[in-house]
């Protein structure tokens, strides 16, 4: 065969085909084979010397909860339907056609241009650069694409991602790091790698594009230029294979939710992970951790603050300052048992901090050793890494006998105490060594070729050992490094940031490309952890921030060790139980966006476009996003502010949640945003969002279930619907409903659609405030009541 020059590149010829599959093959021995998956999904594995190097995938899960060991074939098209396509070979070109997509593929060199049908016609979603898109041997050796770029072109995604989130123009390195205090404005790399772009172009027509590599990748979206390619953006993986799976739109929420899905059925967490998680460094780290633990109990009940979970740092195992995960420090910590108990007694459920790498001197570190159970070289040797205060070997959770002896600590260490949640953490794996090597079930591979899967495996065994252990209890596993597939196992959160303003809107845009991504689950570290300590108002602006996120923990490791609490500032408490309040009101709304996520592949967060890709004004990179499809939360990023100028997208009306007032869509209103007052909220007019309207506080009154209707004020009719459960396996509930509504009145459908498994049978339905007509449910007069200053209308099922 011969080689392949710039001159004369491959040509290709169609070899075979099969279910969802058609091979072409180069006369220089490159093979590129065409996955039709779904009518919106094509993926092309191009190997240029003709078979698959890089390791079975670990990504690709469509609509399945996990992946069987030793990953996913890389030749698979198990779960997805493999629809007909059409096939056509005209002077050179070969067109392969669904009813949604087309490739058409120049088969002299593999120059692709990808089409998606929009509006009836077929329009560019993307298509190669004309020179050498490829590297057919005429690179490094490296996975290089390039492909063209197109006037308008914007692009989101890739996970967790400092700065705008728009990343034309920019670069970006994908690879596991650990950058404790980054800035949010502009570090890179950081924690996580999702290699997934959402390409939007400048007709707002969307698409995605994901390259199933688990290797360091580099992302370059016009940042760079070469005078002899014309304008052209890359994606250059250090090893592996160019496996890329584009999908069609055109409208980008269904691109976000078919790659979700793709990538796998996200986990739901039990309830009680919803609510504050209380958390900070120095609790444990203190020579009293137990004695400390225990203030932070009876601080809760002295200012009435609710907590269901509180992040156990890892001082609790720490021998001399170091810390040596699943060892009870017994002079922090002399009774674990009932220090566990203490925190049941009070409704907040433990999540321990637990570490991949064991240091030198950790008890069982020469156990391990012994029996392979590190990552290692050729040789068999452990290879170390720098970890904390000096060198230690990480669990090689590829070697079947070393995840199983971390299901087994996880088990003895934690949950036989009374423990039922792990919070995975410091697990970027930076092991550096180009000797390095993962065991992978027998077939060991270089490490740099695999090293995100590390975190994701690492949270599919914490799962694993909780789901064994009680499996009538729903797994909460939190992770801080992850790939695309982790949300299948791990909820997540941006990692160690950085105390300052601009932390909360940068912060607030990571949360956004992690759900255009496929991971919704997700918060920040309220306060910041790292830097100072935060200023009274900071602090405040903050909470008011974290209250509207799925993920909602104060945690601090602060320069001077202060603590970030909710009454760290006592001139702010009134303000902070009422946020606190806010948060448990909103629990139900936020538990069926959630199941939605779960279930729908809904993302949870949303940045306005999403929803109103029509309104031009909406893909401006502002400070506001959306909270599921109903509220809108504008955030308040800068200090001295009393009120915040929202100009809410066009397409709906929308109500301040706080006065009744009407905004209509497209234009620009003032909203209070006083510091001491509530965080601005909008909702959607036409929209019902479920709520629980028991007295908050350290122990909160018995579930009263809400529904806060938002009617226009007209004529008008809309659907609602939410979900219930326990919070843990078992029986559920759907209660639905419509709205029909005129001047004078508000007609209301109710129904249960269930056994009946939470609260009693009674729905408490709220208006707006100012909003004074008579409420009719399931046509009948209903007790009417007062909540607050708002009128509410109790029906009994």
């Amino acid at each position: 065969m011969r080689r392949a020059t710039l001159s004369d590149p491959p040509l290709f010829a169609v070899h075979e085909r099969g279910r969802g599959r058609i091979t072409l093959v180069a006369d220089t021995g490159a093979v590129a084979h065409v996955f039709v998956l779904e009518e919106d999904i094509v993926r092309l594995l191009m190997l240029p010397d003709g078979k698959v190097k890089g390791p079975p995938s670990w990504a690709i899960a469509p609509g399945a909860e996990d992946i069987e060991e030793p990953g996913r074939d890389r030749m698979s098209v198990e779960g997805f339907a493999c629809p007909d396509f059409a096939v056509e070979e005209d002077r050179g070109t070969l067109t392969i056609e669904t009813k949604r997509i087309r490739l058409e593929i120049r088969l002299h060199g593999l120059h692709c241009r990808w089409l998606q049908r929009a509006g009836g016609e077929w329009v560019r979603m993307a298509e190669d650069r004309p020179t050498q898109a490829y590297d057919f041997g005429w690179f490094d050796g490296r996975v290089h694409h390039y492909l063209a770029r197109h006037p308008g072109e914007r692009f989101y995604g890739l996970g967790e991602r400092a700065g705008p989130m728009n990343r034309a123009g920019n670069s970006f390195r994908l690879t596991n790091l650990d950058p404790m205090g980054y800035d949010a404005e502009t570090s890179d790399p950081l924690y996580k790698s999702i290699p997934y772009v959402l390409a939007v172009d400048g007709d707002n027509r969307a698409h995605g594009e994901f390259y199933d590599t688990m290797a360091d990748v580099a992302f370059d979206f016009g940042r760079e230029h070469d005078n002899y390619h014309g304008p052209y953006r890359h994606m250059v993986a250090e090893s592996g294979d160019l496996d890329l799976t584009m999908i069609a739109g055109p409208d980008a929420l269904s691109v976000t939710k078919r790659f979700t899905w793709m990538t796998g059925r996200p986990a739901l967490m039990p309830r009680y992970a919803i609510g504050y998680s209380g958390s900070t460094m120095t609790y444990t780290d203190a020579p009293d951790a137990q004695a400390q633990m225990a203030t932070f109990i009876a601080k809760l009940e002295e200012h009435d603050i609710g907590c269901s979970s509180f992040h156990l740092s890892s001082g609790y195992t720490s021998i001399g300052g170091k810390r040596y995960v699943f060892n009870w420090n017994r002079d922090k910590f002399p009774d674990p048992a009932a220090f566990i108990k203490s925190y049941a007694d009070a409704g907040i459920e433990l999540v321990p901090n637990i570490k991949p790498a064991l240091l030198r001197d950790h008890p069982q570190y020469a156990t391990l050793d012994e029996q392979g159970l590190f990552v290692a070289d050729d040789d068999g040797r452990t290879v170390e890494g720098q970890f904390w205060d000096e060198l230690g070997g990480f669990v090689d959770f590829t070697n079947p006998d070393a995840a199983t002896w971390w299901r087994g600590q996880v088990k003895s260490a934690l949950l036989d105490h009374g423990i039922r949640a792990t919070w995975n953490d410091n697990n970027e794996y930076g092991v550096w060594d180009r000797h390095a090597r993962f065991a992978f079930w027998g077939d060991p591979r270089p490490a740099a070729e695999a090293r995100p899967l590390m975190p994701l495996l690492m949270s599919r065994a914490s799962r694993a050992a909780q789901i064994a252990h009680d499996p009538e209890r729903r797994p909460y596993v939190v992770t801080r490094s992850a790939m695309a597939g982790s949300h299948r196992y791990a909820q997540t959160w941006s990692g160690d940031n950085r105390t300052d303003w601009k932390t909360i809107r940068y912060n607030a845009k990571m949360g956004l490309g992690l759900a255009l991504s496929g991971v919704s689950n997700s918060g920040h570290d309220v306060g910041g952890f790292a830097g100072r300590k935060p200023e009274p108002e900071l602090f405040l602006r903050w909470v008011q921030a974290g209250i509207l996120m799925p993920r909602f923990s104060i945690h601090s490791w602060n320069d001077d060790r202060s603590v970030n609490e909710p009454w760290m500032y006592p001139e702010l408490l009134p303000a902070i139980r009422r946020l606190m309040a806010l948060r448990q009101t909103l629990t139900p709304y936020l538990y069926d966006l959630l199941w939605r996520y779960h279930h729908d592949y809904e993302p949870v967060v949303r940045p306005l476009w999403l929803d109103f890709p029509d309104d031009p004004r909406a893909w401006i990179d502002g400070d506001e996003h959306l909270l599921g499809r109903d509220l809108l939360v504008p955030l308040v990023c800068e200090p001295g502010a009393t009120t915040r100028m929202v100009r809410p997208p066009a397409g709906a009306d929308w109500i301040d949640l706080w006065t009744g007032r009407h905004c209509p869509g497209g234009e620009t209103v003032e909203l209070d945003a006083v510091p001491d007052g509530p965080p601005p909220l909008l909702a959607r007019i036409g929209s019902a969002i479920p709520i629980d309207l028991a007295s908050g506080g350290f122990r909160p009154g018995p579930f009263r279930r809400g529904l806060w209707l938002f009617p226009p004020r007209g004529e008008g009719r809309f659907a609602w619907s939410f979900y219930e459960d326990q919070g843990e396996h078992g029986p559920h509930d759907i209660w639905a409903g419509e709205c029909a509504c005129t001047v004078g009145e508000v007609r209301l459908t109710v129904e249960c659609q269930g056994p009946g498994s939470f609260g009693d049978n009674r729905l408490i339905v709220l208006l707006p405030k100012g909003d004074e007509r008579e409420v009719i449910i399931n046509n009948r007069q209903v007790e009417r009541a007062q909540i607050d200053d708002r009128h509410a209308w109790v029906v009994s099922l």
